[in-house]
């Protein structure tokens, strides 16, 4: 496949322009490699920008980016065909950003300096202050440009939801910054407010080594996990025992029960009959037959 053709249909996608003087004209075959880094070099910048919207961090806003394009090369057979390849990452990069554990880490508990521009300032914190549903539709409508069938699907949501969403989202920010009531106003200034902040990600060989070290550490991991498991099961069969013992009950001391009594002297009557006992004989037949008296 010629590389003008297959560039421009891998990224026709929102949010990853590519123009006709972008691409070459010589058809030559392209490895995966040269078509994750093209990927790469078209939305990278453009995606660091709108998750730094996002999350109102810059180096949680280059981590997010890195990270969804290591699992786009950990899986590229399956993301290079697919219909919207740019969408594709830009939808894990969000959920990446969006997670809640990052709260919890040591680097990401303090907030980072604001925008120096008040303006930008106080659009930064009318989107910050929206939840993380609502600042999604609103960066991906008002900001990257997708329409709302499209906005609904990355999202998850249903098509009313999402418009349900968007229309109360754009509420809250025309209440904190009543200037961007106007939705073109909103995008433009959307717009601007990414492209002053100077956000660069990591080279494109970068990012797919660390991706492809990551990868071969995790199936490492679940090698030596594995036979961890699979030793510790050898050695329980080897050692269990084949048959149930009960275990031994300790030993108790037993109340209540009246004390052996102490044998007193025979009567006579008694040594009588023990002395008639020893003359006779132990056995024969004389002692099936009962003795007169």
């Amino acid at each position: 496949m010629c590389r003008s053709i297959y560039v421009y249909v891998l990224f026709r996608t929102k949010g990853c322009p590519v123009t006709k003087s972008q691409i070459g004209e010589q058809p030559t075959a392209l490895t995966p490699a040269q078509t994750f880094d093209a990927l790469y070099a078209f939305c990278a910048p453009a995606l660091v920008r709108q998750t730094y919207l996002l999350t109102g961090r810059r180096e949680l806003a280059r981590e997010a980016v890195e990270r969804a394009f290591q699992l786009a090369w950990q899986r590229w057979p399956e993301v290079a065909q697919d219909r919207d390849p740019g969408g594709w990452v830009r939808a894990m990069a969000y959920e990446y950003a969006l997670s809640p554990w990052h709260s919890f880490r040591p680097r990401y508990r303090h907030p980072e300096p604001p925008p120096a521009d008040p303006a930008d300032h106080a659009l930064l914190s009318a989107l910050l202050k929206l939840p993380p549903s609502y600042r999604r539709t609103l960066i991906l409508y008002d900001g990257v440009g997708l329409d709302l069938p499209e906005t609904a699907a990355e999202t998850e949501a249903s098509t009313p939801a999402t418009a349900g969403r968007l229309t109360r989202a754009r509420a809250e920010v025309a209440a904190l910054v009543p200037e961007l009531a106007d939705p073109a106003a909103l995008h433009r200034r959307l717009l601007e407010l990414a492209s002053k902040e100077h956000l660069r990600a990591a080279k494109p060989p970068t990012v797919r080594t660390v991706g492809e070290r990551r990868n071969v550490f995790w199936t490492r991991a679940a090698i030596a996990f594995t036979v961890t498991i699979i030793s510790a099961t050898t050695l329980t069969l080897r050692t269990a025992p084949t048959h149930y013992e009960p275990p031994i009950a300790p030993a108790q001391a037993v109340r209540g029960v009246p004390p052996a009594g102490v044998m007193g002297p025979l009567s006579r009557e008694e040594l009588v009959l023990r002395a008639k006992l020893h003359r006779e004989t132990s056995s024969g037949p004389e002692r099936l037959v009962p003795a007169a008296r």
